[in-house]
């Protein structure tokens, strides 16, 4: 999935550093070796490079040299940063005055958690660069966060050492384009070896930076197959919000968000929360947007576009994940690499259609049965919201209408509490349609404010969001 083709190779990118007088730094790396500086050495005149490297393995070591993160933990955004900020000083205290005047200094931090003998632990890695961009600059940073899907800790640790110097190389000479930054990084790799799920650019050369931005475009490099936003609006690792928790997830465009979207993402909480074991505190309400349409194919949504649906639903207090996942199968096994516990997914009628039509299983081996049997393998449920059909008339998930040869399957999972349904708390909502609140923006201020949510239409106002004008 991330393969990616670079006319140099790791040794050439370190030779040419290595070559070059005014690129100094050091390397510190904690956890899986020294992989980065040995790609260094390895590729010869280093001492024009390097001017430490380390590692720090013992915690008690490592904690009088870094101290002692709020969060406690050793794999951690706050300690990679705490290593390159500490690390960083050092090399301008020491030898900024000493090296030429036309040196830009660096240093390049990692800390990581391989693969451990006869363990099942999940593999990742904080990375980051703090670098001056032109002599006597302020530094800046770049920080992130990658997953490691090799099975051995050997080739994990080959990767953490491509992955640092495409890094480091990366900050020297693509330092005009980010989206080139972002490319590079997995050069020399092969398919599917890491998934870098979050970036985060920082300091006065990157001032410009929407790192919102930026994130989604490693869903579209192949660097990853989801971005998830905290309420605030800032991007986090899918481990750090899912981990140990319920999930609950609703699937849409949220283009704009409506009071209809937030009814059944209420009720459907409503249904979760009854499931023994689920409660608001160790429970999180996702809101997901795939890239996708029904049939695989992107919809070529701009980014622009994508963070006004965003900030809207944090203004509501709600997380966001953007995928490029179509089959909700899959949803359901992206959201199981992180947590153990419940997964609620909030459909509606027309979805329940989508999910039983036999056509959407094309390419799988076993067909729709297949399907189901990766949708519902553990702790998984569908929370099914009603609607009005054109006779206007109520169908809840008791009366759905579904070809013959599937009818029982769905009877069969309802009987089995696969499938529950959920209630509406106002059938005026039954009228909203964003496709209809769309049409008017372009026409200013009017009735399409009462179909959302309180404080949404003034965002939208205020920002311009989806073509509204005065």
């Amino acid at each position: 999935m991330f393969q990616a083709v670079s006319s140099r190779s790791a040794r050439e990118k370190a030779l040419r550093i290595n070559l070059d007088e005014t690129k100094y730094g050091t390397i510190v790396e904690i956890g899986a070796g020294q992989e980065v500086a040995r790609q260094f050495f390895k590729a010869g005149a280093a001492a024009g490079t390097i001017a430490k490297t380390m590692s720090a393995y013992d915690m008690t070591f490592s904690n009088a040299i870094y101290g002692v993160q709020e969060d406690r933990r050793y794999v951690s955004k706050s300690r990679v940063k705490s290593m390159i900020e500490q690390e960083f000083d050092l090399v301008i205290n020491r030898v900024g005055t000493s090296r030429p005047d036309a040196s830009r200094f660096f240093a390049y931090g990692a800390t990581v958690e391989a693969k451990s003998y006869n363990s099942d632990n999940e593999c990742h890695a904080w990375c980051g660069i703090r670098i001056q961009m032109y002599p006597g600059a302020e530094p800046s940073e770049i920080v992130v966060h990658i997953r490691m899907r090799d099975e051995n800790a050997e080739s994990q640790q080959t990767a953490l050492g491509l992955f640092g110097v495409n890094l480091i190389y990366a900050c020297y000479y693509y330092i005009e384009n980010t989206k080139r930054i972002m490319e590079s990084l997995t050069d020399g790799m092969s398919l599917g070896q890491v998934e870098i799920d979050s970036i985060e650019f920082n300091g006065p050369y990157f001032e410009e930076v929407d790192n919102r931005s930026i994130n989604l475009h490693l869903i579209r490099s192949w660097k990853t197959r989801a971005i998830m936003f905290k309420p605030d609006g800032s991007v986090i690792v899918p481990a750090e919000m899912l981990y140990k928790k319920n999930v609950l997830t609703i699937r849409g465009s949220f283009r704009p968000v409506t009071r209809l979207n937030v009814d059944m993402i209420e009720q459907g909480m409503k249904t979760f929360s009854a499931i023994e074991g689920v409660t608001p505190e160790n429970s999180v309400a996702l809101a997901e947007i795939s890239l996708n349409d029904s049939r695989g194919s992107d919809l070529m949504v701009s980014e622009s576009d994508l963070l006004a649906r965003v900030h809207l639903l944090n203004s509501l207090g709600y997380s966001v994940m953007i995928s490029d996942y179509t089959r909700y199968f899959s949803l359901r096994a992206y959201f199981r690499q992180f947590t153990k516990l419940q997964i609620g997914i909030v459909v509606g009628l027309i979805n329940i259609r989508e999910i039983f039509d036999e056509s959407s299983y094309r390419g799988i081996e076993g067909g729709i049965l297949e399907g189901f049997g990766k949708l519902f393998p553990d702790k998984t449920r569908l929370l099914v919201y009603p609607e009005i059909d054109h006779a206007d008339e109520l169908r809840d998930f008791t009366n759905v209408t579904l070809p013959e040869n599937l009818q029982f399957l769905y009877e069969y999972l309802v009987a089995n509490k696969f499938i529950f349904g959920i209630d509406s708390s106002d059938y005026d909502l039954f009228k909203i349609f964003s496709r209809n609140i769309l049409k008017q923006l372009p026409n200013g201020r009017g009735e399409w404010e009462k179909s959302l949510p309180e404080g949404v239409a003034k965002e939208i106002i205020n920002n311009r969001f989806f073509g509204y004008r005065e």
